[in-house]
């Protein structure tokens, strides 16, 4: 947990510090420092290794860990990878086929034709490093599964290629929107800039340079031609005849080429050490949020049990005054549980101090319920025991009902790390209170004493 800390203490600030000044680049003084890598290797170990994690967390994040032990890999081999990503048949597969100068990736005039994201090493200089992938394009009808994959991979890529082939959709936008809130490294590409003339392509970058201000700095906007359009070309022989035939011009992908360099040769490890750091967050957010989640189910569960106990105990027990001890000793286990099963012990004592709290407000905000928990106990008594199972069954319903919101309570207070927040306890039980269907509670609580004091009768 310490190298955890380390990293969402160190790594992140310095990040940010430097994004205040530049959003896009990296310090380059940064790049290929050994102590940001350590950090990113360490905080991945780290979250595969913590044996606090229960098994049902792990199980349920299996493919998030799988994605952890391959971005390990990742940043022990020193790879980089460059995922392409945009609308269907901007030119995704054609982009990465220029930079990679052979045809590895599938293209199509069909929409569509990318279902799956693919790899290829960018074999451009000898080191071996650099991976190319593909994604499938964002607004794929009936696709969703296929948008969710492209945004999962952009997630994990150390720098995005983000293309259009024209002025920037609504959709196109907001996908943008999502990639730099992620604190996603990109270029944005105009692909088939051959289709427009000179001043037209001039007012289109412009456009664009306005519409993702603040998103995307003016020197990462690149117009390519990554399969420009055949040319026809008119040839005249020596007798004067015209002859038309249709040229392939080369790709013009070389702007985009030498600002990927240009990034990579400056920043390269510090963005693969930035987008582990990233990842690891994340993934440690969903770990802890699924812990809660997980605790907070077992928590309910608890809670119904001695609701259970609780309500049976005060029905069949004549005497009021001991109807209250019983309550009392009730929910304080029902807390002690609770506090083990948060990792936050409590004695008692403590428990018994924090169940006065929960009381004093429930009776603040249900004096009449708590008004007829009274007179049903005073009733079991004064009636010599003739109205005993009717009032006994309405009393350990309220006792049930009690309990709930007590080990609802506590479970607030617990989870917060012992607080209760800035609303302070009122405003916790008010809550609980509100959000709860007290008669379908009640109801609940009776089918369940009936039904416990039926299976211990048989």
């Amino acid at each position: 947990m310490k190298t955890w800390n380390r990293l969402r203490n160190a790594l992140p600030k310095w990040w940010q510090r430097k994004q205040k000044k530049n959003p896009q680049t990296p310090d380059p003084e940064q790049n290929g420092n050994p102590g940001n890598l350590n950090i990113a290797r360490e905080s991945l170990r780290a979250l595969l290794d913590d044996q606090r994690v229960p098994d049902e967390v792990r199980l349920s994040l299996a493919g998030d860990y799988r994605q952890v032990r391959e971005m390990l890999d990742k940043l022990e081999h020193e790879h980089i990878h460059i995922s392409a990503f945009g609308r269907v048949s901007v030119g995704k597969s054609a982009t990465l086929n220029a930079l990679l100068g052979q045809p590895l990736f599938t293209t199509s005039p069909l929409h569509g034709e990318t279902s799956e994201s693919a790899m290829s090493m960018w074999q451009e200089q000898s080191s071996g490093s650099i991976f190319l992938i593909d994604t499938p394009g964002i607004n794929e009808v009936e696709g969703e599964a296929r948008e969710r994959l492209a945004h999962e991979v952009a997630e994990r890529s150390d720098l995005v290629i983000f293309i259009v082939d024209g002025d920037i959709t609504h959709s196109e936008l907001e996908a943008l929107k999502l990639l730099t809130a992620q604190n996603r490294p990109l270029l944005l590409v105009l692909n088939k800039a051959d289709r427009y003339s000179r001043d037209e392509r001039a007012k289109l970058l412009q456009n664009l340079q306005r519409r993702v201000t603040g998103m995307v700095n003016p020197e990462n906007i690149i117009p390519i031609a990554a399969d420009p359009a055949e040319q026809l070309v008119i040839q005249v022989d020596s007798e004067g005849i015209e002859r038309e035939s249709q040229r392939q011009p080369a790709p013009y992908i070389a702007p985009l080429k030498e600002r990927l360099w240009d990034i990579l040769e400056r920043e390269g490890k510090t963005l693969a050490a930035i987008n582990a750091t990233l990842f690891a967050g994340n993934l440690s957010d969903q770990v802890g949020k699924r812990i809660l989640t997980i605790k907070r189910e077992l928590g309910s569960k608890v809670t119904r049990i001695y609701c259970v106990v609780k309500g049976i105990a005060v029905a069949l027990n004549p005497i009021p005054v001991a109807d209250l001890a019983t309550a009392a000793l009730v929910d304080i286990s029902l807390v002690v549980h609770l506090s083990r099963l948060y990792g936050l012990p409590l004695s008692k004592r403590e428990a018994g101090q924090l169940i006065k709290t929960i009381m004093a407000q429930m009776i603040l905000l249900m004096g009449t319920v708590w008004a007829i928990h009274l007179v049903s106990s005073a009733l079991k008594l004064g009636t010599g025991g003739i109205s005993t199972l009717a009032t006994g069954s309405a009393q350990g319903a309220v006792a049930y009902f009690s309990t709930r919101i007590v080990g609802e309570a506590a479970e607030q207070y617990l989870a917060q790390g012992k607080s209760w927040g800035e609303g302070g306890p009122k405003l916790a039980v008010r809550d609980i209170l509100d959000g709860l269907d007290r008669n379908s509670i009640l109801a609940q609580a009776k089918a369940d004493i009936a039904s416990r004091l039926k299976a211990s009768r048989n």
